[in-house]
């Protein structure tokens, strides 16, 4: 069964992940596309991982075949890179081969509509039928239409011009810092990079080649993957670390003393500095396993908070409603007012420099300066590998015999918008979820110190396990 998760369809490479079922996907987007009109622009991008090139082929033969012309990425392309590229030529919609920050082994493949936003689920649902649909009969006929082009495009320069508009050009110029940017030998090398150098900055690059096995482990800038990035901020002195994921949708950053700082902060700190810096009034949009360290700085200054399942492409939708200036998930994603409905991690990368570089501060002494004015939460998440049998065991225990208490906490409420979210006294709460894109369930906690979410992380472990 091929399903779309919270971020386009992933699977094993060769065992499901297969040129025969790529094409089936690559078919019912087709049927898709040609139930709301003819023929059109379809962009077609990919990341670093094995065999990309092959399955962009096939993708765009059978998409070509349908009456479609097909723009092809000349080289692995950052998501959001895509996204622009869609909004900027009124393409019909974009295939990213991309499993974004999932191990080595995976491929994936993500739609994304003409807006540029990944397709929300009404769309994918629609999209797995008609899948299912040629599955069940073989014979189902594949509408031939008078063949499309087929190119190669280059849309960095394309991106890179719009990302001029989103920051501070001004800041990054007359206050250029010493950075080290982590690549993760995805697709951010070559853009971030090369942008910030346009500035005057001086930028170390790490793992800035292509490898499709990511070093040995998944792309993700997370803390324990960024310690060499980590050891060259503190060895050389530098001001700041960046990082991005594979397909550079996500960030991670380092402090100049070597400090790992969380998504949630970074989330905290933008809502503040794009609040001040831009004079932006419209409220603060964030996933329901996002830190609501956000909602203490959005009441601060007023403005409201939207909280979505998890997924950026609700957050997207909020964004194309201009109800929001910042987007953000605690899972490092971001974007802004303007700019694409999709995560974006080279922007949000920017955004930090700019920010420690308006400021003149480290992010330990704006994250003191923020603390002192609305206070501090933590926040973490493990995830707890199930088998299918123990996820659905998972699911009918929250449905019907969901606990009282985690760590001694009573539960006040209970909020069921995505996975199920447990209310505690003292702001404390609990959410477990199913991830949508691997075989996990995932454990969110936030308290007011470290010491009470490792006693609510805990707890919540062990009643997945029981």
């Amino acid at each position: 069964m091929i399903a779309f998760g919270t971020s386009g369809w992933r699977a094993i490479l060769a065992d499901d992940f297969t040129f025969a079922n790529v094409r089936l996907v690559t078919h019912a987007i087709a049927d898709e596309l040609q139930n709301t009109g003819t023929g059109g622009l379809v962009l077609v991008g990919y990341d670093p991982r094995f065999m990309a090139e092959k399955f962009v082929a096939a993708c765009a033969e059978e998409l070509s075949r349908r009456g479609f012309d097909v723009q092809i990425t000349d080289r692995d392309t950052p998501t959001p890179t895509l996204s622009v590229a869609i909004r900027a030529t009124g393409a019909r919609g974009g295939i990213n081969f991309t499993a974004s920050h999932n191990p080595p082994e995976y491929g994936g493949m993500k739609f994304s509509t003409a807006n540029g936003a990944p397709a929300l689920p009404e769309v994918t649902r629609r999209i797995e039928t008609l899948i299912q649909r040629r599955v069940d009969d073989s014979t189902l006929a594949i509408p031939m239409m008078p063949p499309g082009r087929i190119e190669t495009v280059d849309l960095r320069e394309m991106y890179l011009a719009v990302l001029a508009g989103k920051v501070n050009g001004d800041a990054l110029h007359h206050r250029p810092l010493r950075v080290a940017y982590d690549a993760l030998w995805g697709t951010g090398r070559g853009y971030l990079d090369v942008f910030l150098r346009s500035y005057g900055w001086e930028v170390t690059t790490l793992h800035d080649w292509r490898d499709p096995y990511f070093g040995g482990r998944s792309p993700e800038p997370s803390e324990p993957n960024l310690a060499e990035l980590r050891e060259v901020v503190r060895r050389d002195g530098l001001d700041l670390g960046l990082a991005t994921d594979g397909d550079a949708d996500r960030f991670g950053i380092i402090d100049r003393d070597g400090s790992f700082i969380p998504a949630n902060a970074i989330l905290a700190l933008l809502t503040d500095y794009l609040y001040r810096s831009r004079g932006w009034k419209q409220g603060v949009g964030r996933s329901v396993a996002t830190s609501h360290w956000l909602d203490r700085v959005a009441n601060q200054h007023g403005i409201p908070v939207y909280e979505t399942p998890v997924g950026f492409k609700f957050l997207g939708e909020l964004i194309l409603e201009e109800k929001i200036f910042l987007a953000g998930e605690e899972s490092a994603g971001l974007s802004i007012h303007g700019h694409i409905p999709e995560k974006d991690g080279i922007l949000a990368c920017l955004l930090v420099a700019e920010m420690v570089a308006q400021r003149g501060q480290s992010i330990r002494e704006l994250l003191a300066e923020l603390s002192r004015s609305v206070g501090t939460l933590v926040n973490r998440r493990i995830g707890v590998r199930l088998t299918p049998e123990k996820q659905q065991q998972l699911r009918q225990t929250l449905e019907a015999t969901p606990p009282e208490s985690f760590g001694g906490k009573q539960v006040t409420r209970i909020d069921r918008t995505d996975g199920v979210k447990f209310f505690l006294e003292d702001e404390a709460w609990v959410l477990i979820r199913l991830s949508g894109t691997e075989p996990l369930a995932r454990c969110y906690a936030e308290a007011q110190t470290e010491a009470d979410v490792e006693v609510l992380l805990e707890s919540g472990k062990s009643f997945i396990h029981q």
